[in-house]
């Protein structure tokens, strides 16, 4: 009997520790929840009222832009990017997200002049310079093309997609010493990207 009374305060123990624990995770969860106020599901109503409140917030219209973006709504990302740029000529990123956006629904020129202005603000960062690379590939652009990788890579040297998107480039020009150099880089950054490139060389010129 006792044994039997002594299992049951242990297992109602367990359950008051059980019950304690959840409650502490609950709490820890609705107070993220209060203090953040992007964790809900109602995100872009929230955003929309700050809009609405101040329709010159560029944080909030920022972060407008980034919410269809991350849900493919291209066309109302592009429109929220081009409001941001309207009020802050000078934020960079915004060109960069919005010369993206552009670029995934092929408005090939917008993309361009987008990233242009990214480089503008941002001379000395990587990124816009490979995208621009991919725009200008796009509009048949290939010595465009090429020049914009080159300065990705001296930017930044270890920027394993620009070193591979110029190879891909040099292997579409007949150039295939080229390829095989940026492939022997790649070597020593990124084995798969290293091994997807020369699976290209070996198809021949344009990778077919």
């Amino acid at each position: 009997m006792l044994k039997r009374y002594m299992a049951l305060l242990l297992i109602a123990a367990v359950l008051v520790a059980y019950s304690c624990k959840k409650k502490e995770a609950q709490r820890q969860v609705d107070s993220y929840a209060a203090s953040n106020q992007y964790a809900s599901e109602s995100v872009m109503e929230k955003v929309q009222k700050k809009i609405e409140a101040n329709p010159n917030d560029v944080d909030a219209l920022y972060h407008m832009a980034f919410l269809y973006d991350e849900q493919g709504q291209y066309p109302q990302a592009i429109e929220y990017y081009k409001k941001v740029v309207k009020l802050k000529p000078d934020m960079g990123y915004a060109y960069v997200k919005l010369g993206t956006a552009c670029d995934r629904l092929n408005r090939t020129e917008e993309a361009i002049g987008a990233f242009k202005h990214a480089i503008k603000y941002m001379p000395h960062y990587a990124v816009p310079y490979n995208n621009l690379g991919v725009a200008y590939g796009k509009a048949g652009n290939r010595k465009a093309q090429i020049e914009a990788f080159k300065k990705a890579i001296k930017f930044r040297p270890d920027y394993v997609t620009a070193h591979y998107n110029l190879g891909i480039v040099y292997l579409k020009e007949g150039n295939r010493k080229g390829a095989l150099e940026e492939q022997k880089i790649l070597n020593g950054m990124d084995e798969a990207a290293a091994n997807s490139l020369l699976n290209q060389i070996k198809k021949g010129p344009g990778g077919k």
